[in-house]
C-alpha cells in the first residue's frame, strides 16, 4: 500500500521535472528570437550600447516599414515565396511518383537503386554547385526561376520519408482496388496519396524551409536584384552604406512569417505525420 501511494507522488514529481526541463529549453531556443526582436525596435545607436541592454531607450516600430524600403525587400518576399512554394509543389510531386515506386512496385535492381538513391544524401551541396552551374548556364537558366527551383525539386530525402509511409499502408487497400478495375495511377492518387497526406505535409513543410532559407545556390545563380531572394536581401542590409543592423533584425523577423504561417496552416498533420513516417523511429 506505500508503495502504491508514493507511486502518484513519483509520477507527479516526474511530470513537474519534466515540464520544468522543457520550459527552460523552451527559453534558451527562444532567447536568439526575443533578442532579434528587441534589437529590431531599438535606434540604430543603441544596438551596441554598453553596458548591453534588451530594451533600447524607445520602440521604433517604423524600422519595419525603413526594412521594407531600405531594399527592394517586397520583391525578395514575392521571389521568395514563388521559388518555395513551385519548389515544393515539385518536390512532393516527384518524392510521391519515385517512393510508390520504390515501395510498391517490383523491378529488377530496385533495392541497389534505392541504396544508390540514398548515397546522394551523402553528398554535399557545396560539390554539386559548380557542376550544377555550369549546367544552368548551358541551358540559359542563370538569373531565372527555374535555376533556383528545379536544380533542387527531386530528393532523395522526400522519397525515403514517404517510402516508409507507403510500406506502412496495408496492401489489401491497393488489392481491392486493383480487382475493381483501378489502375497503379488511380490507386496512387485515390487511395494512397490521400492517406499519405499527414507524412506529404512533414515534407512540404520541410522542404518549403529549405529552399526559404537556402543561401548558397541563389548567392551563386542569381546576379540581378530583381531575382534575389530573402537570404540575399537580408545580406544587402550590410554593405558600403554601413551595416544598419536594426534594419536587418526587423527584416529577418517579417522573413520568418511565411514558414510560421505554413507551419501553423499544416500543425495538425505534422505531429502524426512525423510519427508514422520515417522520422517517428519506425
Amino acid at each position: 500500500m506505500a508503495h502504491s501511494r508514493r507511486t502518484p507522488r513519483g509520477r507527479r514529481a516526474r511530470a513537474v521535472l519534466s515540464q520544468t526541463l522543457l520550459t527552460i529549453v523552451l527559453v534558451v531556443f527562444m532567447l536568439p528570437f526575443i533578442w532579434m526582436l528587441a534589437t529590431a525596435l531599438k535606434p540604430g545607436s543603441e544596438v551596441f550600447a554598453s553596458p548591453p541592454s534588451l530594451v533600447g531607450s524607445e520602440l521604433r516600430w517604423q524600422n519595419f516599414a525603413e526594412a521594407w524600403t531600405f531594399v527592394p525587400f517586397g520583391r525578395f518576399m514575392l521571389n521568395g515565396i514563388i521559388v518555395s512554394v513551385l519548389g515544393t509543389l515539385l518536390v512532393c510531386v516527384t518524392s510521391v511518383f519515385a517512393a510508390y515506386s520504390f515501395a510498391r512496385l517490383t523491378f529488377r535492381g530496385r533495392g541497389a537503386l534505392f541504396a544508390l538513391y540514398l548515397v546522394t544524401l551523402l553528398v554535399p551541396q557545396e560539390v554539386l554547385v559548380i557542376p550544377m552551374f555550369i549546367l544552368m548556364q548551358e541551358l540559359g537558366w542563370q538569373d531565372s526561376y527555374q535555376a533556383l527551383i528545379l536544380p533542387w525539386a527531386f530528393t532523395a530525402f522526400g522519397t525515403f520519408l514517404l517510402r516508409q509511409f507507403f510500406l506502412s499502408v496495408p496492401r489489401e487497400l491497393e488489392d481491392a482496388a486493383l480487382i475493381d478495375g483501378a489502375s497503379r495511377l488511380q490507386t496512387l492518387l485515390r487511395i494512397i496519396t490521400p492517406i499519405a497526406r499527414p507524412a506529404i505535409a512533414v515534407l512540404a513543410v520541410f522542404t518549403f524551409i529549405t529552399y526559404w532559407n537556402s543561401f548558397l545556390w541563389p548567392l551563386i545563380i542569381i546576379s540581378s536584384q530583381e531575382m534575389a531572394t530573402v537570404p540575399i536581401g537580408l545580406n544587402s542590409f550590410l554593405g558600403q552604406q554601413g551595416n544598419q543592423w536594426q534594419l536587418l533584425m526587423a527584416a529577418a523577423a517579417i522573413s520568418m512569417l511565411p514558414t510560421a504561417a505554413i507551419v501553423i496552416l499544416l500543425q495538425r498533420h505534422l505531429v502524426r505525420g512525423i510519427a508514422l513516417s520515417g522520422l517517428g523511429g519506425r
